[in-house]
């Protein structure tokens, strides 16, 4: 498990969405959440992805927001797989969470977003196409199956999805007039750099 600082938590932000009449959870960078009850999960996302992940037979769908973090030219070699571990612990989480809820494995599909480059700074290191490759890589090798997705480009992303159908709408942010979407993700990435992974998540 995590030390102090956790890299991925269930998000807190639960209200009431009045356009679809639904309660919804507000998934910011690190965050996760799952339910098996009929709900809207909604994230902005530049650089960082999200995997929308549903099992439809159990009717449990779940959400997370990361990023892999950056390493520095002074890094040495034995952290050189730390972004990877991090985003292993971030997909386990939620995984995990949706099995407590009830679904199994075998039945889980997803759809996944974001990967731009957004963030002022980052472009030069291609973090969302990282982010975009390893979310692809990780559920090939789970055998989740990705039956959606709108990855890369250059715009940020407003998602919501419905836990109880698997549907997801998808904003593209044309104009974004205020720099919170690119400063909670360098905050994400600083969090992520100095934060230690002590161990795994034990999926049963």
């Amino acid at each position: 498990m995590m030390g102090d600082d956790c890299v991925a938590h269930p998000a807190p932000n639960i209200y009431h969405d009045r356009r679809f009449d639904l309660d919804a959870a507000k998934i910011l960078p690190g965050e996760y959440y799952a339910s098996k009850r009929d709900m809207l999960l909604v994230t902005v996302l530049g650089s960082c992805v999200s995997a929308c992940l549903w099992d439809a037979r159990a009717k449990v769908g779940g959400m997370n927001h990361f990023m892999l973090p950056q390493l520095g030219d002074r890094e040495t070699a034995e952290v050189i797989d730390m972004p990877a571990r991090y985003g292993v612990y971030a997909m386990e989480v939620l995984i995990n969470q949706m099995l407590k809820l009830g679904a199994q494995k075998d039945q889980v599909r997803a759809k996944v977003f974001g990967g731009a480059n957004v963030t002022e700074g980052f472009t030069h290191l291609n973090v969302g196409g990282r982010n975009c490759a390893f979310v692809q890589d990780y559920l090939k090798q789970e055998g989740i199956a990705i039956i959606g997705s709108d990855l890369l480009d250059v715009w940020p992303r407003k998602v919501y999805f419905f836990t109880a159908t698997g549907r997801v709408l998808v904003k593209k942010l044309r104009s974004l007039h205020n720099r919170t979407l690119m400063e909670r993700e360098r905050v994400y990435d600083k969090q992520l750099r100095q934060t230690r992974l002590e161990g795994e998540v034990e999926l049963f």
